[in-house]
C-alpha cells in the first residue's frame, strides 16, 4: 500500500486475468534472462549526473579479453602445451566472429611459452588476439618483439602497498618515472603497452592514479593511435564495489568516470580486471561495462589467483543479456570446455553455474513435478539449446513421482506428447519409494540403477524406444 497527497492509504487493484503473463519481454528462454532498464538509472558522482543505460552498452563496442593462460595459471599446476593450444581453439569458438573474446595474453619467458604462442597463432584464429605479459622492465621488450607481438601487458602497480613496500621506490615520482621508461620502451619497439594498474582499489587515486594517467594519455599523443596506452583497471585483493556512492579507491563507477571523463581515456582503451574475494567479482565486471569501460577481463571458470578472476561464462551470458541477442557466440563451446577441463584434472564443483554437472539439476520432488509441467518453471533458460544440457533430476528421497517420471522421459528422450505419464512409472517409482522406506538407503540412486530397475520394471517401454 502506498499513501496519497493527502496521506490516505492507497491499495493496488488486483489485475485479474485467465491468461498467465509470462514477461516474456524479459524471460525469452532462448536467451538468458534480458537485462533491461525501464529508464536511464542516473547517479551523482562529484556532483555531476552519471547515466547509465542499455541503449548506451548496445551501442559501444563491449568485449571480453581473456588471462586464462596467465592468471588462470597462478593457482594451478601448469598447462602442457597441448592443453593450452586445445583450450585456444575452444576459446575461438566461444567467441564467435564478432570476436566477443577479443584478447587473450601469454607468458613469454621460457621456451615453452613462446611453443605454445606460436602454435595456437598457427590455428589461424582471427580472435581472441594473442597479446603478451611482462614486468615494467625495458628488457622484457625483447622478448614481446621477438614474438611479433602487436601488444603486451606490463605491471605498473598502483598502491602505496606496492610502490614503496613490494617495489621498494624511495618516491612516487621515482616509480612513475621507471613506469613511463618503460612505455616508451614499448612505443619505441612498436608494440601497444597496456598497463595494469595493480592495485588500484587500494591506491591514491588522486594522489597518483591519476596523475599517472594524465602523463600515459600525454604519451599517447606523440605516437600512432594502435600504439596509444591502453589502461586495465587491476582489482588485485577484490575490495572494488559497484556502487557510484561509494568512496574511492572502491567504486567501481567513480574509477571508471575519473579516468574516462577527467583523463580522458576512451572506453575502448579501459579494461576492468576483477578478484573474487568478497564474492563480487561476475557483478563488479558487468558494473565496468555499464559505466564505460568496454573490456572485462575473465578466466574460464573464474580459476586464478586465490579466489579467481570473472568467470568467462558468466560475463558471455551477461554480455548476451546486455545485447539482447546470441551476437554469433557458440555457447555450447562451454559445455565443451568444462567437459575438457574435467577431463585434464580442473576440479569444477557440481553445482558451478553453467559448467557443474549438476547445476541444472533438481532433487526436489515439488521441483521435479514442476519441471514436469513446464519446463521454464524451474530451468533459468533452455539449457539444452544453450549449452546441450537439458534439466535433469537425481532421484532421492525427496524425488517423488514426479521426480521418476521426469528422469524416465528425459532417459528415453520424451518430448510433448510422447512423453509417459505417472501411471505408466509408477512400479519403478514404488522401486524407488521402497529403497528408502524399506531398505534403509541414504544415498542417491545412481542412472547406471535407474537404468537397470528401468529394463526389469517397464519392459514395454524400454523395448519400444530402445528398441530391445
Amino acid at each position: 500500500m502506498t499513501q496519497d497527497a493527502e496521506g490516505k492509504i492507497k491499495a493496488h487493484p488486483l489485475v485479474d486475468t485467465t491468461e498467465p503473463n509470462l514477461v516474456e519481454e524479459t524471460f525469452p528462454h532462448d536467451l538468458p534472462p534480458l537485462i533491461q532498464f525501464e529508464q536511464p538509472a542516473i547517479e551523482h558522482i562529484d556532483g555531476q549526473a552519471v547515466e547509465f543505460d542499455l541503449p548506451g552498452v548496445k551501442d559501444r563496442d563491449i568485449v571480453i579479453t581473456d588471462t586464462t593462460f596467465r592468471d588462470g595459471q597462478q593457482a594451478r599446476p601448469p598447462y602442457t602445451i597441448d592443453q593450452m593450444v586445445k583450450i585456444y581453439d575452444l576459446l575461438s569458438r566461444l567467441s564467435g566472429p564478432n570476436g566477443v573474446i577479443r584478447q587473450t595474453e601469454f607468458f613469454l619467458y621460457t621456451k615453452n611459452d613462446r611453443e605454445t604462442l606460436d602454435r595456437c597463432r598457427e590455428l589461424g584464429h582471427k580472435f581472441p588476439e594473442c597479446t603478451g605479459w611482462i614486468r615494467a622492465v625495458k628488457g622484457d621488450f625483447r622478448a614481446v618483439k621477438e614474438c611479433g607481438l602487436k601488444e603486451t601487458g606490463m605491471l605498473t602497480s598502483s598502491s602505496d602497498y606496492h610502490i614503496f613496500d613490494k617495489l621498494m621506490f624511495k618516491s612516487r615520482k621515482e616509480c612513475m618515472d621507471s613506469y613511463c621508461e618503460v612505455v616508451d620502451a614499448a612505443f619505441e619497439a612498436g608494440v601497444r603497452p597496456r598497463c595494469h594498474l595493480e592495485d588500484i582499489t587500494r591506491a591514491d587515486i588522486e594522489g597518483f592514479v591519476l596523475p599517472f594517467v594524465d602523463r600515459l594519455m600525454e604519451m599517447s599523443q606523440g605516437v600512432p593511435e594502435e600504439l596509444s596506452v591502453k589502461i586495465r583497471l587491476c582489482d588485485t585483493m577484490g575490495f572494488g564495489l559497484p556502487f557510484a556512492n561509494v568512496a574511492l579507491p572502491r567504486s567501481i563507477p567513480k574509477l571508471i568516470y575519473k579516468l574516462n571523463k577527467e583523463c580522458g581515456v576512451p572506453s575502448d582503451r579501459l579494461e576492468w580486471h576483477g578478484h573474487n574475494d568478497f564474492h563480487k567479482v561476475s557483478v563488479n565486471g558487468t558494473s565496468a561495462w555499464l559505466y564505460g569501460c568496454n573490456a572485462v577481463n575473465t578466466t574460464l571458470f573464474g580459476f586464478g589467483e586465490r579466489t579467481g578472476n570473472p568467470p568467462t561464462a558468466g560475463a558471455i551470458f551477461d554480455y548476451i543479456a546486455l545485447k539482447g541477442d546470441l551476437c554469433g557466440i557458440d555457447t555450447t563451446a562451454i559445455t565443451e570446455l568444462a567437459d575438457y577441463m574435467t577431463s585434464i584434472g580442473l576440479p569444477i564443483p557440481e553445482n558451478y553455474p553453467f559448467a557443474g554437472r549438476a547445476f541444472n539439476t533438481t532433487r526436489a520432488g515439488i521441483h521435479a513435478g514442476g519441471l514436469r509441467r513446464n519446463e521454464r518453471i524451474y530451468n533459468i533458460f533452455d539449457t539444452e539449446k544453450l549449452l546441450a544440457r537439458p534439466p535433469r533430476v537425481a532421484i532421492t528421497d525427496k524425488s517423488g513421482t514426479d521426480g521418476v517420471v521426469l528422469w524416465v522421459n528425459e532417459f528415453f528422450g520424451l518430448k510433448g506428447v510422447d512423453r509417459i505419464n505417472k501411471m505408466r512409472c509408477a512400479p519403478l517409482a514404488r522401486w524407488v519409494i521402497d529403497q528408502y522406506e524399506k531398505e534403509g538407503r541414504l544415498t542417491a540412486i545412481s542412472d547406471q540403477e535407474l537404468e537397470v530397475q528401468t529394463k526389469e520394471l517397464m519392459s514395454e517401454q524400454w523395448a519400444k524406444y530402445k528398441g530391445e
